[in-house]
């Protein structure tokens, strides 16, 4: 039977790139947002179509900020990744999709630079293959989520020691009562006299057979 290769130490911080660049590149694009102006990227919704393009617009960018940092402080990134998802899905269905796969098309350099054509959808698949390791795998060391999974097996550990601990109590417990019952329904053996007391016993014994032999056998002593 072969054994199971055992992965590196090293293996366990494989979560915190991931979580970096998945949390720090949605902050990044809400920031360059609100930088164009607070009614910019609603515009841009509005010129696609999209319904209720003003709040979405908005909820679009606070998505991209407040979750893109709970991502990267490694907190609920299992609920934290689903809003992230809906806006990848939006973002490659509406825009990139009819553009292709490659989200880099070099088309030409001139004195200006580098000038590329629209990006494909292959930056939102990277951003959500990124979510499903996170999600699948966990968010890794120096994480809230990793902080939170320590406190619950503190609890669990004490809860399950608190129960051994009174489970114990109470099976002595059961058995001291056990033991006081079966030795309540036992006779109780005599105590054990002294040897005065079985001389002072045996002579009145014996007086009372002799006064019950008859009259003419004892004498008795006026009290």
């Amino acid at each position: 039977m072969t054994s199971r290769p055992r992965r590196p130490p090293i293996a366990r911080w494989a979560p915190v790139p991931l979580r970096l660049i998945v949390g720090y590149g949605f902050m990044e694009h809400g920031f360059a947002e609100l930088a164009r102006g607070l009614d910019a990227f609603p515009s841009i919704l509005q010129a696609l179509g999209v319904p209720a393009w003003h709040q979405m617009g908005w909820l679009t960018i606070l998505v991209e900020i407040f979750v893109g940092l709970a991502v990267l402080l490694g907190a609920l990134v299992p609920l934290a990744s689903i809003p992230m998802a809906a806006v990848l899905l939006v973002a490659m269905i509406t825009v990139h999709l009819p553009y292709g796969f490659s989200s880099l098309k070099l088309q030409a350099v001139t004195a200006a630079g580098a000038q590329f054509g629209p990006p494909g959808f292959e930056t939102d698949l990277l951003y959500l293959a990124c979510l499903a390791a996170l999600v699948l795998g966990g968010s890794g060391p120096l994480s809230i989520d990793g902080l939170l999974a320590k406190r619950r097996k503190i609890t669990c550990a004490s809860m399950q020691a608190g129960a051994i601990y009174d489970a114990g109590w109470v099976g002595r417990a059961n058995a001291s009562e056990a033991q006081g019952e079966a030795a309540e329904s036992q006779p109780q053996a005599p105590m054990p006299l002294s040897r005065v007391a079985r001389h002072h016993f045996a002579l009145a014994a014996a007086r009372a057979d002799v006064r019950a032999s008859g009259p003419f056998l004892w004498f008795r002593r006026p009290s």
